[in-house]
């Protein structure tokens, strides 16, 4: 069988490092498979519990000690305890005056105590060296394997050798250190794993809400107004038809909803003359999450392709073309050929593949595996040009869709437009806005800003009262070379 640790041993470790006696506070899962990945890659292991008693469960190879005789084993030592037992250490302050001890605890909820754990162990033993780390790794990845789930370990501390020394021992197990800094950083370490999407919350709400409306919207137009003036029962529109009406226009908000906030902070960039005015946060956490936002509409793309693939099969459809075909039949009739329904419908089918081509070409390149191998220039190319263009794409599908019913009173019902009317409000608005912003005139100035000028700065004052001293062209060439 392969190493688990072979291809991940630490450059600065030697053989002899390696054998070096570790000591685990605590028998529990975690513990115990923490002492498991280190007797793979040759680490002596001792643990310190309350029972001095050999386990069936501890790894075979292990000591089982006293807390002080185990701490008097090595000067590494992982705490592996519940932040509630802690208080015994205060006993073992000369014991533990001079080790590291590297606090793997996490809490129930975030933000329970006012301070981290860490930061707690080390108030309790001033004379420790107090490093986080390992709080991110599961028992369960540690016994399967680092390639089986996360790998990235976030390690803080205030001593810096203590704090390399840790971060050996993560790299010597195969996993991948990330220093964070000092032991402040520890309580948000700890928030960490508790965190449920934080970057998906909004696209989740967001579109849950679209669908939600969009789908109530639909019901009064194609259920309820049916019913009422013709005692027509079509509630069976409600498995197939209504979805497929909402998953994509849900797709095309949210799509469009990707590139809105780019497009605000343009605006507020112009208005002010400066990039070096911070954002609202409302729009800074919009921007952050749009990765999230283009990914689930993606998936209602997905979703809106697959209902599209299934209506041939539909029994109402077949019903109505079996109609349609005897009714044509018994009258003698044949409808006309309209090259012009032709074009609509042949353009509106096209349209939309490419649109979800290129969607699907903006979902892969946002993969980590794929825009890693790309430049910062590429990946912007993809993500920004392409991506309008998908939006291009995806907002005439639609309108060739609506075709000449766009805008004819008798889609009114109840003086409700069509769904895929109010759909293309979004997407149009950021289409004619992003159409301006890249007029020469007003790109060239948003790009000097974006390099670094200001409209109300010295050098800007300095042009605009005329004077032309070196100091003021001096400043002026520096800001303009930024």
């Amino acid at each position: 069988m392969e190493n688990p640790c072979a291809n991940a041993l630490p450059l600065i470790m030697n053989s002899s490092q390696k054998q070096k006696t570790v000591c685990i506070f605590g028998t529990g899962d975690f513990g115990r498979s923490l002492g498991w990945k280190m007797l793979q890659c040759g680490y002596s292991v001792v643990f310190g519990s309350r029972s001095c008693q050999m386990s069936s469960l501890l790894p075979s190879g292990t000591e089982v000690l006293s807390y002080s005789e185990a701490a008097r084993k090595s000067d590494i030592i992982i705490i592996a305890i519940h932040r509630d037992h802690y208080n015994f250490f205060i006993e073992l302050t000369e014991v533990l005056n001079g080790k590291i001890l590297v606090d793997v605890s996490n809490n129930l909820k975030i933000n329970q105590y006012p301070e981290s754990n860490a930061e707690y162990l080390a108030q309790l033993l001033p004379g420790a060296h107090v490093v986080k780390a390992f709080n991110t790794i599961s028992a369960w990845a540690l016994q399967s394997g680092a390639l089986d789930a996360s790998r990235q370990v976030f390690v803080c501390g205030n001593d810096t050798k203590a704090k390399q020394r840790v971060m050996d021992i993560v790299r010597t197990l195969g996993l991948t250190p990330l220093d964070q800094g000092s032991l402040m950083a520890a309580k948000e370490i700890e928030n960490y794993p508790l965190q449920l999407f934080p970057m998906w919350r909004f696209p989740f709400y967001l579109s849950a809400a679209l669908c939600i409306f969009f789908f109530f919207y639909s019901v009064i137009r194609d259920i309820i107004y049916p019913y009422v003036n013709k005692k027509e029962d079509n509630t069976f529109r409600l498995a197939i038809s209504i979805p497929n009406r909402v998953f994509p226009i849900t797709a095309l908000v949210l799509l469009a909803l990707v590139y809105l906030p780019g497009v605000i902070a343009a605006i507020l960039q112009l208005y002010r003359g400066t990039k070096y005015h911070r954002f609202p946060h409302w729009l800074n956490h919009w921007m952050l999450c749009r990765k999230q936002l283009g990914l689930v509409a993606l998936g209602f793309a997905f979703l809106h392709v697959i209902y599209t693939l299934v209506i041939p099969i539909r029994y109402y459809v077949r019903w109505r073309l079996r109609n349609i075909t005897a009714t044509q039949v018994i009258d003698k009739k044949d409808d006309p050929f309209i090259t012009s329904t032709a074009w609509l419908s042949d353009s509106y089918v096209s349209l939309g593949i490419l649109g979800f081509f290129l969607f699907l070409l903006l979902g892969i390149t946002s993969l980590p595996s794929v825009s890693n191998m790309v430049n910062w220039r590429e990946f912007r190319f993809v993500q920004s040009k392409l991506g309008y263009l998908t939006l291009t794409l995806c907002t005439a599908h639609t309108l060739v869709y609506g075709g000449k019913r766009f805008l004819s009173p008798s889609a009114l019902r109840w003086y409700l437009p069509s769904a895929y009317i109010l759909a293309l409000i979004i997407p149009c608005a950021v289409l004619v806005i992003k159409f301006i912003l890249i007029m020469p005139c007003i790109d060239n100035t948003l790009t000097r800003i974006r390099q670094g000028w200001e409209r109300n700065s010295k050098c800007s004052k300095s042009a605009l009262f005329g004077k032309s001293d070196v100091s003021s062209k001096a400043e002026c060439t520096w800001a303009s070379e930024l």
